[in-house]
């Protein structure tokens, strides 16, 4: 591992770094929430032992940073945290005279547009904004949010350089990329001098096209891997898999339901349950330095915490060997 991620307490599963908390939710994804019941599940994820959290200026169009920031200066927690936020899009604010709603699944009003910015100057003023709307004069860590998706060039020539600037001036102390493409990853770890990636949804115990290449390219650089998105946007997040479960935030196939449906099964006769095996497989991998999970509930805050703890028959893994195929690149 790193120095820079044992200085964060990375290694040592005492720090509460292993298991962190995702705050999409708290920024109204798919739903409003009140911050009286945000304010609860920080404190409840608190509570449980998290001390890592993880955030955007994407989740809620800065909704996520400004309860946090509530959070950090009612519960006075702040030293005790490693937090994260997402440099690459800036928050432009907009007229919403009659409070047209977010496009891109949150409950809030579209007041500000999101405009992709990977100069330095656009993750300089990014980090700024963040800064502002989280109440604190630093963070942690930065990720390059999501490049694949506006230009991954752009991203790992301009943005990618302006991280590193900004770890050798002490501004942060570790960056990184976050991305659900594997293959945006891999060139991201091999062009830049990165401490860690997150990476949504592809190394799961539904698929696992991560274990192909990226993974074994950041045992190797070091890299460690921040591992989220781990019941495929709800598919494996329920004992019992749902006719209208989603896949990457889509309703699922049948032919994806019936193969969780299979390791739901297999997961019973074995005496736990599809998302508690979903979590122990997501951090078994010895490049998976944390677990991110997140939670709209101090209910489902308790219930990540659970699972996280909880063990399964090591047998089942032998099972689960003979099932998963490691070298998959996509998810039929």
């Amino acid at each position: 591992m790193r120095e820079s991620l044992r200085r964060l307490g990375f290694e040592d599963p005492n720090k509460g770094l292993k298991l962190g908390f995702g705050t999409a939710g708290i920024g109204n994804l798919y739903r409003e929430r009140t911050d009286e019941q945000s304010l609860q599940v920080l404190q409840e994820a608190f509570e449980h032992g998290a001390r890592y959290f993880d955030t955007a200026p994407h989740y809620g169009l800065g909704l996520s940073e400004r309860r946090i920031g509530s959070w950090l200066r009612a519960s006075g927690v702040r030293e005790d945290l490693v937090i994260s936020t997402k440099v690459g899009r800036l928050l432009v604010p907009q007229d919403n005279p009659h409070g047209v709603l977010d496009n891109e699944g949150y409950a809030v009003a579209a007041d500000a547009v999101r405009k992709w910015d990977p100069s330095e100057s656009g993750v300089r003023r990014s980090l700024e904004a963040s800064l502002e709307r989280l109440g604190t004069d630093h963070i942690e860590i930065a990720y390059l949010h999501d490049p694949d998706c506006y230009d991954l060039q752009e991203g790992i020539e301009q943005a990618l350089p302006a991280l590193v600037k900004l770890r050798e001036e002490g501004v942060v102390k570790a960056i990184g990329v976050g991305v659900n493409s594997v293959q945006a990853a891999t060139e991201c770890v091999r062009a830049a001098d990165l401490d860690l990636v997150m990476l949504a949804g592809r190394y799961t115990l539904l698929e696992q096209p991560a274990a192909h290449e990226l993974l074994p390219l950041c045992v190797e650089r070091e890299v460690g891997v921040v591992n989220v998105g781990v019941y495929n946007s709800g598919l494996l997040a329920s004992p019992v898999v749902s006719d209208q479960a989603n896949y990457n935030y889509q309703q699922a196939s049948q032919g994806l339901i019936q193969r969780a449906r299979d390791l739901a099964d297999l997961a019973t006769s074995y005496g736990t349950n599809l998302p508690t095996l979903a979590v122990q497989f997501a951090k078994r991998h010895p490049s998976i330095v944390s677990l991110v999970l997140g939670a709209s509930s101090a209910q489902q805050v308790r219930e990540n915490a659970r699972r996280y703890s909880q063990d399964v028959p090591p047998v089942i893994w032998n099972l689960l060997a003979e099932r998963v195929d490691l070298s998959a690149q996509v998810c039929q």
